[in-house]
């Protein structure tokens, strides 16, 4: 069951907070001053917080901490975590992270998982490890990740079975009878658990829902991936037929009645080459001092009427998913790729945000149309980067006016890029991932998608609008689903200060943005980077649909919302919606708080149900392209570090693998959370976060979903030992390096 994280979080500040004393739900909904809507929420939300063993009912059904009740200090509740091979696993307690105490992950050796998968929520008993110290035993598993899974068919002993992806059994799970379905060997179907195998794989039940097709068909894995995170595929014919009598009553020859005619104003597109939706336009002019930016947003509300057919599939996919191969879009091409998609040389209905910026960026005025546009010319971000490297040598092709809008945007992008990280905003995100498929649609390579300028120019653009329309809706006091981004826990923000202290990076402390911004500063070009960066996101808590408000942190601004993509984002749509009843000035044109509570919810949970998805297919893709190529070497940087092993990221490719521990050269090795690293007695025997290796592929295993790979050769450690011999008192890399940094500054300044 899904829970509020905003909600969540709050409750659980209070309960461990020490003016807390043991409350009833309802008092507990006083205290947070919730609506009646939000009460019902927190009931939901203290019986799964519960469940996880974070908070737990006393008497007269008092809501108290884990800590503040007695009970058998050796049972816990917690995630389970599988080892990657082995039969071994870890559970990292629930309330460890409530408390703020900090408790490494409790070991739970082979033979005693009690049949756990990744993600299940578990009860373990504690007890002393043979090895010393203490290990855990899985008592019961509360409540499964997972039910549905796909797999592969095979009859074995003359029995049917199917051989689940993504879990650690390599025993297949019985299927039943199966007479009238066509089923070959090695075929891909998706079942659904009946009985969950034993801990040692045997037992398990299944049912077969669908037959998805032969294995050796690329596109399977696509199919699987949909299965699994039931994605929808094809719209019902009903909804197919709404948006064909919209496209059949829109006239695009000229400009409807009661809007705003802004089809003379110098507008263009900026998207990527392969880019599916064209949903955002930009016009920007100069005059006297001041800017004049239009940023121009499909008008998707113009084609999906509320309730329609179209609206309710809309609002059950909630979001479009864009997976290697194809796009699962919210609303039917029909509209998304032909109506409301702003092509050029079209007249094209559109929301328009206009806003007013004097040279020092203070806005001075912001208006909301109903506009029509006409876009003189489309453009991707290759073309526009290759542009600002050589502007001169485009006019001739694009023209004197083009050019110089080009140039205009680039300049005040640039400066309200600058001017948001200066006042706080962190640049956090994770590099995109890029495959190269072939027609079949094979893996053929894979590539990191760069952040270049032209995407940072849209970037600023769509962060302006989103901003405006938030804080013009804020002033107005209305209700709407705000693109929400909690600041982190003080907890959090320790560990993650711990943590890249023990790496070596100069900081004192991470209380606020700009602490965090140095540091991401810091590794940025490193070998460190993406580590420190998935360190940072982990730290954070995730941006979700909700109508109160509470900012986004990681923007730093107080107002905020999503209204640029209504094509593939159903909170934009229900935003545009908003705007149209403002411009027709109905009388009550928001929502209640209490469906947009429920309808935030949804959206937030499929939105990370599609990026799950989109992860995950692309992974698999990458390993059947690997399959291939066992035993060949690439270099790498290990990017986490766990006790039963080390996740190395390749660099040409980008792809993880995992090292087992046990593939090490051999020796005794320790882990130390401490330093991110595991250590031998050997000398040169040490892996820490950052390092660099040579790696060989040792092998792909598809059922599994994970790739293994071997240490060839730890490049780090090496370049490490040759400077202690050359200077046996040197320090740690990176102090060292900045105290090599300082005695170089101070010769500088002896020398002027």
């Amino acid at each position: 069951m899904d829970i509020s994280t905003t909600l969540a979080n709050r409750v659980m500040r209070l309960v461990v907070s020490p003016d807390y004393r043991p409350s009833k739900p309802k008092q507990i909904a006083t205290q947070l001053k919730l609506d009646p809507e939000g009460t019902r929420e927190l009931r939901r939300v203290i019986k799964q917080l519960a469940l996880e063993g974070r908070l737990t009912y006393g008497s007269n059904h008092l809501v108290m901490s884990v800590g503040s009740v007695g009970g058998p200090k050796d049972v816990i509740r917690g995630t389970f975590r599988r080892a990657m091979g082995g039969g071994f696993g870890f559970v990292r307690p629930s309330h460890a992270e409530d408390s703020g105490e900090i408790r490494e992950d409790i070991f739970v050796p082979p033979g005693a998982t009690g049949g756990a998968l990744e993600g299940d929520l578990v009860e373990i008993k504690i007890g002393p490890s043979r090895r010393g110290g203490t290990e855990g035993s899985v008592v019961e598993v509360l409540q499964r990740a997972r039910r549905q899974f796909t797999g592969t068919f095979q009859v074995v002993d003359s029995n049917p079975a199917v051989f689940l992806d993504g879990t650690p059994y390599e025993q297949p799970v019985s299927v039943g009878d199966v007479r009238g379905l066509p089923l070959e060997n090695d075929d891909k179907v998706f079942v659904e658990i009946v009985e969950y195998p034993k801990d040692d794989g045997s037992g398990g039940e299944a049912v077969i829902l669908e037959r998805l097709g032969s294995n050796t068909n690329p596109a399977i894995d696509t199919l699987t991936i949909m299965r699994q995170y039931a994605l929808p595929d094809a719209f019902p014919e009903t909804v197919l037929d709404d948006a064909r009598k919209q496209a059949d009553a829109f006239n695009d020859d000229a400009v409807p009645e009661g809007r705003t005619d802004l089809t003379k104003l110098l507008t263009i597109t900026i998207d990527p080459f392969d880019a599916r939706d064209f949903d955002d336009a930009i016009s920007l002019e100069r005059e006297k001092g001041r800017w004049r930016l239009w940023v121009h947003i499909a008008d998707v509300s113009h084609f999906v009427p509320v309730g329609s057919a179209i609206d309710e599939e809309a609002k059950h996919r909630a979001t479009s998913v864009y997976l290697p191969d194809r796009v699962i879009p919210m609303i039917p091409e029909i509209i998304s790729n032909h109506l409301a998609s702003l092509q050029p040389d079209r007249i094209r209905l559109v929301k328009t945000v206009e806003i007013e910026l004097l040279d020092d960026l203070t806005i001075t005025h912001t208006e909301v149309h109903n506009a029509a546009i006409h876009s003189d010319m489309r453009l991707n971000y290759q073309q526009v980067d290759q542009f600002l490297e050589n502007p001169e040598s485009f006019r001739d092709k694009w023209g004197g006016e083009i050019c110089d809008l080009l140039q205009r945007m680039h300049e005040l992008a640039m400066k309200t890029r600058k001017s948001r990280f200066k006042g706080g905003a962190l640049s956090m995100d994770m590099p995109d991932i890029k495959l190269d498929l072939d027609k079949s649609g094979k893996v053929k390579g894979a590539y990191r998608v760069e952040h270049t300028e032209s995407h940072q120019i849209i970037e600023e653009f769509m962060l302006a609008g989103n901003q405006a329309v938030a804080t013009w809706l804020d002033d107005l006091k209305l209700n709407f689903l705000h693109r929400i981004h909690p600041p982190p826990e003080r907890r959090k923000l320790r560990q993650l200060g711990n943590f890249v202290k023990d790496l070596g990076i100069n900081v004192t402390s991470i209380e606020s943005r700009f602490e965090i911004q140095k540091v991401l500063d810091q590794v940025a070009g490193t070998p460190l980077e993406d580590a420190v960066n998935f360190a940072v996101l982990k730290s954070m808590n995730k941006a979700i649909y909700a109508p109160q408000l509470e900012g986004h942190y990681a923007l730093d601004m107080e107002h905020y919302c999503h209204f640029t993509s209504p094509i593939r984002r159903y909170p934009d749509l229900t935003v545009h919606r908003l705007i149209q009843n403002l411009l027709d000035r109905k009388k009550t044109p928001d929502d209640p708080f209490a469906t947009l509570v429920k309808l935030g919810h949804h959206c937030s949970d499929m939105e990370r149900n599609a990026a799950a998805a989109e992860r995950e297919l692309i992974e698999l893709k990458l390993l059947h392209y690997l399959k291939k190529h066992i035993g060949e070497k690439m270099e790498a940087v290990i990017s986490r570090v766990f006790a039963d092993g080390i996740h190395a990221r390749c660099v040409k490719l980008p792809v993880d693998g995992f090292i087992p521990v046990t593939t090490l050269p051999n020796d005794k090795y320790r882990y130390e959370r401490r330093g991110q690293m595991i250590i031998g007695f050997k000398e040169g025997n040490r892996y820490r976060l950052g390092d660099q290796l040579t790696v060989k592929i040792a092998k792909v295993d598809l059922q599994d979903r994970q790739l293994y790979l071997e240490a060839v050769k730890n490049h780090s450690t090496r370049a490490e030992r040759k400077s202690k011999r050359s200077n046996s008192s040197a320090k740690p890399r990176y102090k060292g390096k900045r105290k090599k940094d300082r005695r170089d500054k101070k010769k500088r300044r002896k020398k002027r």
